[in-house]
């Protein structure tokens, strides 16, 4: 069932909850290999990287007791042995080198799967990594079919300065600094939302990081880190996303967003595309008037455009939501890509719906929006958020489309399609794309 059948052309209605982070919620969870005590996490998504951590820690000897349908999961790694020797990683996940902090404050050893990997989006490598591993006291080993680090002696407090504001390579920082003798100090940490929210979960077991939401970060190793509660928020990646099918649809959705200080800049990017965003309540919603529009820079002679980058830029991982916008809104729009180098070679199958997007070279692109759209068949790449991207300009058609290989949607968002339906979309999973199946209404 990797194939998504869209029947567009319906205006979204309606009110959605988004799930949590992803990004927020596999640091949290390899997080909890640093105590032994109990920790309780609310809120929990059912998406399948979170199932790979789950495996990897029952294989391992931990307690996991979850409930997917309440969002409620229990673990205590009281008994937890790890032997590198036999245990892997989980695989094809991005998110496994977050293990390899725990594993080696816990245990002294771990290792990193030459098949470490995430959404296809360019060169993501594992040498920053390494260099704050390295930093800390671990040695590495080269085998056939991975790295293995060994710590002889407990972590010891070291100062880094990151290359690039990396958001694994920051919380992997500060898992080994949490229980490391003495204090750690990042410069250039990164800071985005779910890096927050990250620290302030280990601040809840114990740990005693300073400088939350900016580019430097002091932390103060303890003894030990004990258990706790926490609660994960709503994924602000959702919420723009819910945002941006209500507006490109011309519906009217609402969104909880308990963190609408996170959105000025996020709200003036959907102003672009003449897309007026409100905040009320502990509740988001986007409103057109009329068609989408781009607006026109005061700069007469410049293009209107989107930057991303590491935050508090747009993130890089919403470009793909504004560029479905920007092949639907009347007008040219430059998009430009500032951290991956294969990003956007997807924006070739817009073309299959009769979109005109030009890519300038492998961070930048333009659209000239506002061009008549059919409906179509076209393939995505394993990137959460372009799926998701071509899904949106699918359901703004009239007319049945086919969005093939979008599985990586759940990777991130459980009842996607589900609450999509709720809203009025008639969308569904299929194995095949041949024969036209009955849609959900």
């Amino acid at each position: 069932m990797s194939h998504l059948i869209v029947h567009g052309g319906t205006p979204l209605v309606g009110k959605v909850v988004p799930s949590a982070n992803k990004n927020a919620v596999l640091p949290v969870l390899c997080a909890t290999l640093l105590t032994r005590e109990p920790v309780r996490l609310r809120r929990v998504p059912e998406i399948t990287d979170v199932k790979k951590i789950l495996d990897a820690f029952r294989a391992w000897g931990s307690s996991v007791q979850v409930d997917f349908a309440r969002g409620t999961l229990e673990v205590r790694h009281r008994h937890t042995l790890f032997d590198a020797a036999r245990h892997r990683l989980p695989e094809a996940m991005r998110s496994s080198v977050l293990l390899v902090a725990p594993l080696l404050a816990r245990f002294g050893v771990a290792r990193i799967e030459n098949d470490v990997q995430g959404c296809t989006l360019g060169v993501r490598e594992i040498d920053p990594h390494v260099e704050v591993f390295e930093r800390f006291g671990a040695r590495v080993e080269r085998g056939d079919d991975a790295l293995v680090l060994r710590c002889d002696a407990p972590l010891t407090a070291t100062d880094h300065w990151l290359d690039y504001a990396s958001v694994t390579t920051t919380e992997n920082f500060v898992m080994c600094a949490a229980l490391a003798a003495g204090t750690s100090t990042l410069t250039n940490a990164a800071s985005e939302p779910h890096v927050q929210e990250f620290c302030r979960f280990m601040q809840v077991l114990g740990a005693r990081i300073e400088g939350l939401g900016t580019s430097r970060l002091r932390i103060t190793g303890v003894d030990a880190l004990g258990g706790g509660e926490f609660t994960f928020t709503e994924d602000f990646h959702e919420v723009v996303t819910f945002l941006a099918l209500g507006a490109i649809t011309g519906g009217d959705v609402r969104v909880k967003n308990s963190a609408p200080e996170q959105f000025p800049l996020i709200d003036r990017t959907f102003a672009k595309f003449g897309v007026q965003v409100m905040h009320e309540d502990g509740w988001s919603r986007a409103r057109v008037d009329g068609r989408l529009q781009v607006r026109e820079p005061f700069t007469s002679h410049m293009l209107q455009k989107v930057e991303a980058a590491p935050w508090p830029y747009l993130p890089v991982d919403l470009l793909p939501i504004f560029i479905a916008l920007g092949v639907r809104a009347q007008g040219s729009m430059m998009f430009w890509n500032k951290v991956y180098d294969g990003a956007l070679g997807w924006t070739s199958e817009l073309s299959k719906f009769g979109a005109h997007a030009f890519l300038s070279d492998p961070h930048r692109l333009v659209t000239f929006g506002g061009k008549p759209l059919v409906p179509a068949e076209v393939d995505s790449p394993y990137i959460i958020r372009v799926a998701i991207a071509l899904l949106m300009v699918a359901a703004s058609i009239e007319g049945r489309s086919v969005i093939r290989h979008a599985a990586p949607i759940r990777r991130a968002h459980p009842r996607f399609v589900e609450n999509l339906c709720q809203l009025g979309a008639r969308i569904e999973w299929s194995a095949t794309c041949a024969a036209t199946p009955h849609a959900h209404g």
